[in-house]
């Protein structure tokens, strides 16, 4: 379709009545997706330690990104082909399938597989949920359904984490171990939003658009992605300058090389087209999206594994000591949509979002093992309410800036932009903890085992199991992929190795800080555009 004719089509908009049947369909997708993410966060710890890989979950948590990264910009032009309905449908169907997999997985890498063809649906559920409200609503009414969403995305933030946690907290639920429960509980669910999908989801005047799908494109990505994301995992463990790392190195440049020649020869048909770079919009919030999405992501996974690993809580008491966390995102979001919708403006909240992600990940350097919950509750509160200012006005900036016929591909590279930084994030920032754990842990045994407290634990005959742990770490028979004992351990005794989880994971919130730091420049040079009332953007498909 030519700009010509995009400018002459008519603006054909739904009212809220007809809108509200459409968005339960939207919304029950995307709880779907949005439970996932929350639900996994609190049981991961469960996993690693069954499965014996804790150091290897980032495998679990990377393979979803990157099936989701790669297939989220596949699912908008597929979606031109088809129509958005069928593809959402189609996306809940592979994320029940591969969350029915997922609960019957033997191994951490087993998981991984499993969870990568979760991946593969989860990538079209949030991205065309937003493309639909971008062809039913217009721009300067958006922010006002896209609340609906973040209410979505609260009461699975709430629910999920206690509902994780509660599953992974049971020995077995009907013979299954209560963990496997976090990804069979998806089914249920996904079977009703199947039903309601299938009964509301109604898009009028759906005209099919033929594209070329840039399967050349999203070869080559993922080509460029596997070896980066395997080295930023490995590294640690084979050397940064090892062979293997730099055949890593090599492989995966030379395919991102490649991925934006194919994207300069297919042009506007690309899954990335080059030429949305132009907009100055689009270009920052990509950039602001890669660093927030890295940054934000080395906090989510850090928080549930402090609470856990060194605040000794059950699973269940980790999702509820995470509620704040959910308040924070809630309230930002909240406060940025109204706004929004009200001035028609949006800058203002990715730069305070990435100033206060980069102060509450600068603060939870000051977590150690014995730091008061009411800080954590604060510092987590505060990096919720930065993630609830970036989040959903990135998506409507970006929105605004494009012309109606890119509405699809722009969305879906904001998630693909924030979902790289994640990916990368996630892998690297586990990579990081468990590459300085032992370190830190030595260290702070040099520290406490003269001292009196310590010896007199030592020589306690109750505190025998703890002692032959010890014992084990000490002689390599067992590693930190294992931490199930520390919650029956004895306080005194682990207190170093409590120590050196709380200073390796600081370390990593440091390293955060500064990551997302570098956004606030880029978050600044937004253009302080105004949001169009109706204007070009996103019309319905005729």
């Amino acid at each position: 379709m030519s700009n010509d004719s995009n400018k002459n089509q008519p603006e054909t908009y739904l009212d809220h009545k007809q809108i509200v049947p459409i968005l339960v369909g939207l919304m029950s997708g995307l709880f779907l997706a949005a439970l996932d993410q929350t639900i996994v966060a609190t049981a991961i710890k469960t996993i690693g330690d069954d499965l014996n890989g804790l150091s290897l979950q980032a495998w679990a948590t990377t393979a979803y990104l990157i099936t989701s990264t790669i297939t989220t910009p596949l699912y908008g032009k597929l979606s031109d082909i088809f129509g958005r309905k069928p593809l959402f449908i189609w996306a809940i169907s592979i994320f029940v399938i591969g969350s029915a997999l997922s609960a019957f997985a033997t191994s951490m890498y087993n998981l991984a597989v499993y969870r990568a063809i979760q991946g593969l649906g989860a990538g079209g559920l949030f991205t065309l949920a937003l493309a639909i409200i971008g062809d039913i609503v217009p721009p300067r009414e958006r922010s006002k359904y896209q609340g609906y969403f973040i209410a979505i995305f609260g009461s699975s933030s709430v629910l999920g984490p206690v509902i994780g946690g509660f599953l992974a907290g049971q020995s077995s639920i009907i013979g299954i171990t209560g963990w496997r429960w976090v990804f069979l509980v998806n089914v249920p669910i996904g079977l009703l939003a199947l039903f309601i999908v299938g009964r509301t989801l109604h898009i009028p005047n759906f005209q099919k658009v033929n594209h070329a799908i840039d399967w050349l494109g999203a070869i080559s990505l993922t080509v460029g992605l596997i070896p980066l994301l395997i080295v930023a995992q490995e590294g640690r463990v084979w050397g940064w300058t090892s062979a293997e790392s730099i055949i890593c190195y090599v492989i995966g440049l030379l395919s991102l090389v490649l991925f934006i020649v194919f994207e300069n020869r297919i042009k506007d048909e690309a899954i990335l087209p080059l030429r949305l770079f132009k907009d100055k919009t689009f270009s920052l919030i990509s950039i602001v999206g890669i660093i927030t999405g890295a940054g934000m992501f080395g906090g989510l996974a850090m928080l549930p594994l402090y609470l856990q690993i060194v605040g000794g809580s059950s699973p269940t008491k980790a999702g509820l000591e995470l509620l704040p966390l959910t308040l924070g995102i809630m309230t930002g979001s909240i406060i940025s949509g109204r706004v929004i919708s009200k001035t028609g403006k949006y800058k203002i909240f990715p730069v305070i979002g990435t100033v206060v992600l980069t102060v509450s990940l600068s603060l939870m350097t000051t977590f150690n093992a014995d730091t008061a919950y009411w800080w954590i509750a604060i510092l987590s509160y505060l990096f919720g309410v930065g993630l609830g200012h970036v989040l959903q006005p990135t998506v409507i900036a970006v929105q605004n800036a494009v012309q109606m016929k890119d509405l699809g591909v722009a969305t879906s590279s904001v998630t693909l932009f924030r979902q790289l930084g994640a990916t990368v994030g996630t892998a690297a920032f586990i990579s990081i903890l468990f590459g300085k754990v032992g370190k830190e842990t030595a260290t702070a045994f040099q520290g406490a085992v003269t001292t009196p407290d310590y010896q007199a634990a030592l020589m306690d005959p109750n505190n025998l199991e703890t002692v032959k742990q010890l014992q084990a770490l000490q002689t390599g028979q067992a590693t930190f992929d294992d931490t199930s004992w520390l919650a029956s351990a004895n306080r005194t005794l682990i207190h170093p190795i409590l120590e050196g989880f709380a200073n390796s994971m600081s370390h990593v919130f440091l390293i955060g800080a500064i990551v997302v730091a570098g956004s606030i420049i880029f978050a600044f040079l937004l253009p302080n555009n105004k949001l169009r009332e109706r204007g070009g953007s996103a019309p319905v498909s005729h």
